[in-house]
């Protein structure tokens, strides 16, 4: 798995943990739905901070939060 592949994961986790959809989600985070649908399916290689954090905001968690998961924990290091 690799960084974006964890970040959509995560997503979907909160969301399910909420109960909420990807476009509920984009509703509460003032996220356009395209950008949360390009994040979810590997499109954009690489989501902005503030859109992550948009999107936590929406979540009504922090940043931290977001990324204290096993999930983030797993990844090994990429080298581009």
């Amino acid at each position: 798995m690799n960084t974006q592949e964890a970040v959509a994961a995560r997503i979907l986790q909160l969301c399910k943990e909420r109960g909420i959809t990807p476009n509920g989600l984009s509703n509460l985070a003032a996220v356009p739905q395209a950008t949360v649908k390009s994040i979810l399916n590997g499109e954009s290689k690489n989501p902005g901070t503030v859109t992550i954090k948009k999107l936590c905001d929406g979540l009504e968690i922090t940043l931290g939060e977001f990324f204290s998961a096993p999930v983030f924990d797993q990844l090994e290091q990429e080298i581009q």
